[in-house]
């Protein structure tokens, strides 16, 4: 499953005439009206399950079905999506009338030159959450704002309009954080505190699986262990202590979430699907999905 790029984005999806074109001016960076750009594409198909290679902040007003990682959500009225590159999405209109506005960006946009944040270190784009946030009228017409700001400075001649275009979508970040809490993180006090640490941003590093001719390069606790310069052992008693879950069982978990996502959103065969997660045969891959999900790699594709 190859991620959508902000190019292919474009071509493929937005009209050459479109008045909201890639601006030559801000290759990294684009606002759109979900009303608008669906008008213009009317005959072209709806969006695909898939990952992006941007990321992308959705204003969303009307009726829709959220698809995010191997979870789902209804919209009924509003809602603030923020969707990052690592896990493959879509939304679908369930009827009624659409609104709204997005802008896609790159990693690049909002961290120039060493300065600025880095999306993934968000609360709300962390492994496991889920930020498909509802928002009510109010919150909508003030999020609203911020996207018709993005809309006219993006046809101005403003010199440094990507500098206040950044900032608009700082104020999103701003929204997000507000509307989806976070308790503080813990300041890291020990070495078992920082060992877990270390262990959850090797474990993430190793997704999404983008090739399958490329499997894991890691897949056991002793792998892990290595790359972290310590016994298997002390990495297992050091995640029990700070997890409550052995080493095995939070690889597992990681492993059985990309599993679910492949074998329902990409075109790869079972055979394949195991040797991407790192199973020597597909046996082995089946035996381990039916444990943890009681039904067959096939049976929960179909």
């Amino acid at each position: 499953m190859k991620a959508f790029s902000l190019d292919a984005f474009y071509e493929q999806v937005m009209p050459p005439s479109s008045a909201s074109a890639n601006d030559a001016d801000l290759p990294q960076f684009q606002v759109y009206s979900a009303a608008e750009l669906a008008a213009a594409k009317q005959d072209k198909p709806p969006m695909t399950y898939n990952r992006r290679a941007y990321y992308k902040v959705s204003l969303i007003e009307g009726r829709n079905r959220v698809e995010y990682a191997d979870k789902v959500i209804d919209v009924e009225d509003r809602a603030l999506l923020f969707a990052t590159p690592k896990v493959p999405y879509r939304y679908t209109q369930q009827g009624g009338t659409q609104a709204g506005h997005f802008c896609i960006f790159t990693h690049e946009f909002l961290f120039q030159n060493g300065r600025g944040i880095t999306p993934d270190s968000l609360p709300f784009l962390q492994p496991g959450a889920f930020p498909v946030l509802q928002v009510s009228a109010e919150e909508a017409a003030e999020v609203r704002a911020i996207f018709e700001k993005m809309h006219r400075e993006q046809g101005s001649d403003y010199a440094y309009k990507e500098d206040l275009l950044r900032n608009h979508v700082m104020e999103l970040v701003h929204w997000g954080q507000k509307l989806h809490p976070v308790a503080a993180t813990p300041v890291v006090h020990s070495a078992a505190d920082r060992v877990t640490t270390l262990f959850h941003e090797l474990l993430d590093r190793q997704f999404p699986i983008e090739d399958r001719h490329q499997p894991l390069a890691l897949r056991t606790p002793a792998e892990y262990a290595a790359r972290l310069a310590i016994q298997v052992n002390h990495l297992n008693k050091v995640l029990n202590e700070t997890t409550g879950r052995s080493t095995s069982e939070l690889i597992s978990a990681r492993v059985l979430q990309e599993a679910r996502i492949l074998l329902k959103r990409s075109d790869w065969n079972i055979s394949e699907i195991a040797h991407a997660l790192g199973f020597q045969e597909v046996s082995h891959f089946s035996n381990f999905f039916k444990k943890h999900t009681s039904v067959s790699p096939s049976a929960y594709r179909a």
